[in-house]
């Protein structure tokens, strides 16, 4: 058999860096801070970690504005602290992938200081100017174009005022930005997340973005419009599929995109031949209600819409959506975990996940998200996901010497890493048996999805390849189902003392408990 490639089975960690560990005092996480946790996530079992934007920058964005890409911001240290962090992780065997945010830069980067200097720049069409503005809008609310008085002319931004769209038409600008990636890669990074990937390029005519009939007051002004103009242009899988040309120069690397887009245009982003991203992001179970029906026929259109020879994956939490725990419930977290770990591909965990963390509550005075300062009591704040990783019952967490740069959570006494570990029946130690299961059972990464199917409460499927099967069974539901089933043995549970149990021809799974089978035969 052809070994897969690492990020064909691998579990990604993705690693928000100003919250995971600080190092020097100052309440933002840091390089030296992830550093010492490399252990940690080796002892995890994860295999690679993807680290949000740590560039330059003004930190409008906190990090997605960024205003040189082959730098390292100083709040998050130096770029030798960067080049002894990957050397140790790679030491560790551990992957490191970067985010890579090419749709936009900072207001602050020289391109942009240039372009805005004159009409006459050479880097005037580095972005887009224009006399007068479309309808298009941010995403942050408000109209995406922005009065610039010194050459009386607009430009767009797709977010903030304060980041600047680039011209992705314009082959100096793919150059330029092609030059970052090459750099990092030339270090030996191991991957890159595209941030916004469907965004980079917008309709050359600048036509004027559609009402949607779906919206509804109250919700932020950015869905006011569908953006048929200033996203998803045909022109956009050109550009993917020269990234892809670029990191393919490179052995055993790995290019992600970000996409919210329906799965039939999803899919599109695999590419020509498989020659765009090699994963678009698959963000459909985090839009998804928790109600078993719903999640089978979420992995139903996913599996079924893959083009032949596409490799699946699977997200359940990241730095802008709410916490897995919160959205599906403290009791049905350990589910989500086994629903995770059992489908097939490359899958994408968020810190904090494993030890069951909850979107913190920001008092006011407290956010530090643009999103939701630009449009305050709408639900746009992003601040409650993305607060900092409990490591102990200390004051302040094991995270920091000084004040956190977001509050902890309130329960950070009981949930953190310390107090988890110690507990053989917590959510912890639960996703490190599930993910020492999928790697003991490749066939939970490569086998086939069969049987998918719900009733009630209970979501059931079958993985199968090469003779073996595996079947697993998850109550979504508060209320006791007892099931028929094959003779078998239960390899997991998310009840600790289940596993090993033997099986005639039926099971019952308590209230918010998955199980995971060998059948006999």
């Amino acid at each position: 058999m052809q070994e897969l490639d690492w990020w064909k089975s691998a579990i990604i960690y993705e690693i928000y860096p100003r919250s995971f560990q600080d190092s020097n005092g100052d309440g933002i996480g840091d390089l030296k801070g992830i550093l010492q946790r490399l252990d940690y996530l080796v002892q995890l079992g994860v295999d690679a970690i993807w680290i949000s934007p740590i560039y330059r920058s003004p930190m409008a964005d906190f990090g997605y504005d960024v205003a040189d890409y082959c730098s390292v911001d100083p709040i998050f240290g130096t770029m030798q602290d960067f080049d002894h962090l990957l050397q140790e992780a790679h030491h560790r065997n551990l992957k490191v992938i970067l985010d890579f945010v090419p749709n936009h830069t900072s207001d602050q980067h020289p391109w942009f200081l240039e372009s805005r200097s004159s009409l006459e720049s050479p880097k005037r069409d580095w972005y887009l100017w224009r006399d007068e503005p479309n309808n298009w809008m941010s995403n942050f609310g408000g109209s995406g174009w922005q009065w610039d008085e010194s050459t009386a002319q607009y430009y767009y931004h797709s977010f903030l005022k304060e980041q600047p769209d680039l011209n992705w038409r314009n082959p100096a600008v793919r150059t330029a930005m092609y030059q970052s990636l090459r750099f990092w890669l030339e270090k030996g990074v191991d991957g890159f997340r595209v941030d916004v990937m469907w965004l980079m390029i917008k309709d050359d005519q600048y036509r004027d973005n559609p009402p949607n009939p779906d919206y509804v007051e109250g919700q932020s002004t950015g869905n006011s419009l569908l953006t048929v103009y200033n996203s998803d242009q045909p022109e956009v899988h050109a550009v993917v599929a020269e990234m892809r040309a670029l990191i393919d120069q490179y052995p055993n690397r790995v290019l992600i995109g970000e996409i919210y887009l329906p799965v039939k245009d999803l899919m599109t982003y695999y590419g020509q031949n498989l020659k765009g991203a090699n994963l678009p992001f698959n963000f459909l179970l985090l839009q998804s209600p928790w109600k078993a029906e719903a999640v089978a026929q979420v992995i139903s259109e996913y599996i079924t819409a893959l083009p032949l020879g596409a490799w699946p994956n699977w997200v359940l939490g990241n730095h802008d959506n709410a916490r897995i725990a919160t959205r599906v419930g403290v009791q049905q977290a350990p589910v989500a975990a086994m629903l995770l770990l059992t489908l097939p591909g490359t899958l994408t965990m968020y810190y904090g996940e494993e030890i069951g963390m909850t979107n913190v509550p920001i008092p006011a005075q407290e956010v530090r998200d643009p999103a939701e300062m630009n449009q305050p009591g709408i639900g746009m704040g992003r601040d409650p996901e993305r607060t900092p990783m409990p490591w102990s019952g200390t004051p302040l967490a094991g995270f920091t010497q000084g004040k956190p740069w977001l509050p902890l959570g309130a329960d950070h006494e009981l949930i953190n890493v310390a107090t988890l570990q110690e507990d053989e029946a917590s959510i912890l130690n639960l996703y490190v048996r599930l993910i020492a299961l999928r790697r003991m059972h490749p066939i939970l990464a490569g086998g086939e999805m069969r049987s998918i199917a719900a009733e009630g409460n209970l979501l059931s499927y079958e993985r199968v390849k090469d003779g073996e099967r595996i079947l697993v069974l998850l109550n979504l539901g508060v209320e006791p189902v007892r099931v028929r089933t094959k003779a078998g043995t239960i390899l997991e549970s998310t009840c600790l003392h289940r596993t090993g149990q033997k099986l005639d021809n039926s099971v019952e799974l308590r209230s918010s408990e998955g199980i995971i089978i060998q059948p006999t035969h």
